[in-house]
């Protein structure tokens, strides 16, 4: 029986550092809706850069799902060594600018060479997180960010997610490949998780409430139900189990720094800034995910949600060594898979007889960090035609409640325009451009005192040095 929460305060785990470990069925409770969820949406979802691996990197299929393995692993993890109250994921909005840089003339063909380029990414971004968590600052500079520019930043996701689903990338190519059943299972999805008219016919059918309580499942069997009869779907079962000791070890001899070698001094420089880039992202994560919490918190007052920025800023910042030194390709350690995030809070929200602790919900959706999945190739392999709408879906959702939360953070109809144009600048520009922007237009418009204004501190858990448990 795991141990007991007392009202109003964080579920128990045991204290390690500035970290709590948690322990399924010591800490947590198994929840079977969320974990059918994970099977069929971080699985699909966690294949989905198979493909880019195999053609940029040169890996087997094989080679490229032992390497998803183990950035899932990382990521399934990550609550459970750590003690963020975020369900993880990439940080996607980087892919594009790491492909570009590992596909330069430097390195393009050479796979050693961008392996060597993925690890010096992860370890230099590492570094910045670390540093930025130990000290705190990571923490301050987001305590400091005033709601205006914070709205502008959470705005650009929800854009840039959209445009990504409706004019590039794997995300849009479902809906030209598939578009009934690619459709189908968007707009399935979106409406079991936000519709309000759904919401009340639930409240007075069980039936149905039983049905939206499975979250994203109805609308990934719909759609590929669907696209099997339409024949948008092709399955090419393969009834067999990974040799994944095989994999692994011939995954660590092609890209492990260990194998192939350490990157030179040159490639750490030149991957600096793109490992800046890619805070601004990470940024605009922690940003959203501590939004969504305490929104979500407002509606249960038995369970506190240790929000500690300096804690996801460390705990990041691992993950990305581990990653980088063992199946290198960046971006895919990150704090927070926001079209995830709002299904789980959502749910959570309900009420302590729905779902005791939100740990119960990411532990069982992740399957308390063990990507069983991916060693099954009869799943793989039904999952597969399924990654673009997986993909489109956790996209979509992004989108929604990126938008719906930033709006939310803002009533002055100066600062509302002033948000808008940031997250234009941010969805449309390179990082670093929309930052500036924003932070013009926001000092331009509103006044460079939102900027100097003073934020509640971060609440911080006093926990008994002395006590292991809680």
């Amino acid at each position: 029986m795991p141990k007991q929460r007392l009202d109003g305060e964080v579920q128990p785990g045991i204290n390690w550092g500035p970290f709590t470990i948690r322990i399924p069925f010591v800490h947590l409770k198994l929840s079977l809706t969320d974990m059918l969820q994970g099977f069929a949406v971080a699985g699909a979802t966690g294949l989905a850069l198979v493909p880019y691996f195999m053609a940029l990197l040169g890996l087997s299929f094989e080679e490229a799902v032992v390497m998803a393995m183990i950035h899932s692993t990382l990521i399934s993890f990550s609550w459970m060594l750590f003690g963020d109250p975020y369900a993880p994921g990439w940080l996607t909005p980087a892919i594009p600018f790491v492909v570009a840089f590992i596909t330069s003339p430097a390195y393009l063909g050479e796979h050693a060479l961008q392996f060597q380029a993925m690890t010096a990414l992860s370890i230099n971004f590492a570094i910045i997180l670390i540093f930025l968590g130990v000290t705190g600052l990571g923490a301050k500079l987001i305590n400091v960010v005033p709601n205006v520019f914070k709205g502008g930043i959470i705005l650009g996701a929800a854009i840039a997610a959209f445009l990504r689903v409706t004019k590039d990338g794997d995300a849009a190519n479902v809906f030209q490949s598939a578009p009934i059943a690619g459709t189908l299972g968007v707009v399935v999805c979106l409406v079991f998780a936000f519709s309000k008219p759904l919401q009340s016919m639930a409240m007075n059918n069980k039936n149905l409430a039983k049905i939206l309580s499975l979250g994203l499942l109805p609308g990934f069997i719909i759609a590929g139900t669907v696209g099997y009869f339409t024949g948008e779907f092709e399955y090419n079962i393969r009834w067999e189990l990974l040799n994944v000791g095989a994999a692994a070890g011939s995954l660590w001899a092609k890209a492990s720094p260990f194998m192939i070698g350490w990157p030179p001094i040159e490639t750490f420089i030149a991957s600096f800034p793109l490992a800046l880039i890619t805070y601004i992202l990470f940024f605009g994560d922690v940003v959203t995910g501590n939004e969504m919490i305490e929104q979500a918190q407002k509606e249960r007052t038995d369970e506190k949600l240790d929000i500690n920025s300096s804690r996801s800023h460390m705990a990041t910042g691992i993950r990305n060594i581990l990653m980088g030194i063992t199946a290198p390709f960046f971006s895919t350690q990150g704090v927070l898979w926001t079209g995830i995030q709002v299904i789980l809070l959502k749910r959570w929200a309900q009420g302590k007889d729905k779902l005791n602790s939100i740990y119960d919900s990411i532990g069982s959706f992740y399957l308390f960090g063990l990507p069983i999945l991916f060693i099954l190739l009869p799943l793989v392999t039904l999952l597969e035609p399924l990654l673009p709408v997986a993909l489109a879906v956790t996209l979509i959702l992004t989108a929604f409640a990126c938008a719906t939360l930033a709006l939310t953070l803002v009533n002055d109809a100066t600062e509302r325009g002033a948000m808008v144009i940031t997250a234009m600048a941010f969805s449309l520009f390179e990082p670093w451009v929309g930052l500036l922007i924003g932070i013009f237009t926001i000092a331009a418009l509103c006044g460079p005192s939102v900027f100097m204004q003073k934020k509640v501190q971060e609440p911080i858990i006093e926990k008994d040095p002395n006590q292991s448990e809680k």
